[in-house]
């Protein structure tokens, strides 16, 4: 079984879990409803994505 040559520092370890936090998700603002959507998806409250109607909403 294979042995690590040299102990991982504290600042390498910290570097390396720093890549892997979490960030929240960058939001754009719907040009129809200005609703706030996640990018390169359509708007889930109107159904539009680059100025095309793409999904049908059915209001409740």
């Amino acid at each position: 079984m294979g042995v690590p040559k040299r102990k991982t520092s504290k600042m390498r370890l910290r570097t390396r879990k720093a890549a892997n936090r979490w960030h929240a998700p960058k939001l754009a603002k719907c040009p129809q409803c200005s609703a706030a959507v996640l990018s390169h998806i359509a708007c889930p409250s109107c159904g539009y994505y680059k100025g095309r109607q793409v999904l049908t909403i059915e209001a409740h």
